[in-house]
């Protein structure tokens, strides 16, 4: 909070006293505890960039543990990595999955398989032949959602385990999608629009399938309309439409609240974060009360440490952790006080930092550059950082 322009600190006062805005509040971020608590190990700041060109704080290391165009066990890394996750395997090791954002059914997604020590030991295809596959999000069965991001984009639904085929969710919605998150609360879905006018939308199931999970191919998805503006108490819509055969989703109810380029999202204790890089912006939805606020704005800061935000995720102490779209090329810790970079990529200025995710043991992080130093997207690089998380 030190960095805010002073003459914008009484526009916070106001905002915040008058009940209009949330500029940057803790009731509206996840406690954290000391103990476990990233922000204090980056306090220091970052050291100068190392051997793969990432500056970290001390005590933290990086490893490339995969280039596009590389061949891994007979599977060729693929080119403009974006959003990820890690899913825990029976015999300890863990799997990283990667989404490919190429156009005209040249994506899909890639998985890395790590052993119990963090060693690649399989590399392989869980979806191909499908359209800029840019964000997604995971289920609590264990299965990747991999969202593709044009006017005809849709979810597919994909076993990190490469067992069973992937399989395409349309009740889930034909738009922009980016990335999705599923509130284990309520047992619903939330997904995000990457448009400058796009929405913010929700998917509940009307039945469990045969293994006792929602059913989705059988359900409603909604629209969300802040009453007040921008912020606020919100209601949901059911769209006539979900597949816009005669209209785009985000036109279909007039009274549907539009985000600028809604990017990642993310299910914590009650609350769903998500970004809007259009505007550069945080906001959490409070599904227990029905409320949407802006938790961080990089407009009301002087020289804001965090812009371009893009994919989001948390640690297990509530962190939220953001990766810029170009920015400073950081990724950054987001907490109800303190705002700091995590890492940074040195020389890749025309790419974007992509696919951060924790493995299941919380001990090592995972992202991309998505088109690393020549701003090609035959040139994406995947990492690993271990340190004292």
């Amino acid at each position: 909070m030190n960095n805010v322009n002073p003459q914008r600190r009484k526009l916070l006062k106001y905002t915040l006293a008058g009940g209009l805005g949330i500029f940057f509040s803790g009731h509206w971020l996840p406690a954290v505890g000391r103990a476990s608590s990233l922000i204090d190990a980056v306090k220091d700041g970052l050291l100068p960039a190392d051997q793969n060109g990432i500056r970290l704080p001390a005590g933290f290391k990086s490893r490339i543990v995969a280039r596009s165009g590389e061949s891994l066990f007979n599977y060729r890394w693929h080119a403009a990595p974006d959003g990820g996750v890690t899913f825990a395997a029976p015999d300890g090791g863990w799997i990283y999955v990667s989404n490919s954002e190429l156009d005209k059914k040249q994506g899909g997604v890639g998985a890395l398989r790590f052993d119990r020590h963090g060693e690649v030991i399989d590399a392989y295809s869980i979806l191909s032949n499908t359209t800029r596959n840019c964000a997604g999000g995971h289920t609590p069965w264990h299965t990747w959602l991999s969202c593709e991001e044009f006017d005809q984009g849709q979810v597919w639904e994909c076993d990190p385990f490469n067992q069973h085929p992937p399989r395409l969710r349309p009740a889930l919605g034909t738009f922009r999608h980016e990335a999705v998150t599923f509130d284990t609360h309520h047992h619903r879905f939330y997904l995000t629009e990457d448009i400058p006018d796009g929405c913010l939308y929700r998917f509940t199931a009307n039945r469990l399938d045969d293994a006792g999970n929602p059913d989705l191919d059988d359900g409603i998805l909604e629209v969300a309309e802040v009453l007040d503006g921008r912020i606020g108490r919100v209601i949901w819509h059911a769209l006539p439409d979900p597949r816009a055969l005669s209209m785009p989703t985000r036109h279909q109810i007039a009274n549907s609240t539009h985000f600028n380029g809604g990017e990642g999202i993310w299910f914590h204790e009650g609350i769903v974060y998500f970004t809007t890089k259009g505007d550069d912006r945080i906001w959490s939805y409070d599904t227990r009360n029905d409320i949407l606020a802006i938790v961080y704005n990089a407009a009301f800061y002087f020289r804001p440490v965090l812009t371009g935000v893009d994919n989001i995720t948390a640690n297990a102490a509530g962190e939220l952790i953001v990766a810029e779209d170009e920015g400073n090329m950081q990724i950054v810790i987001v907490t109800h006080n303190a705002i700091r970079p995590l890492l940074q990529i040195i020389g890749q200025d025309r790419s974007e930092i992509t696919g951060p995710a924790f493995s299941p043991d919380g001990k090592r992080l995972y992202f991309s550059s998505q088109r690393g130093s020549s701003g090609k997207s035959e040139d994406g690089i995947t990492y690993e950082i271990t340190g004292p998380f």
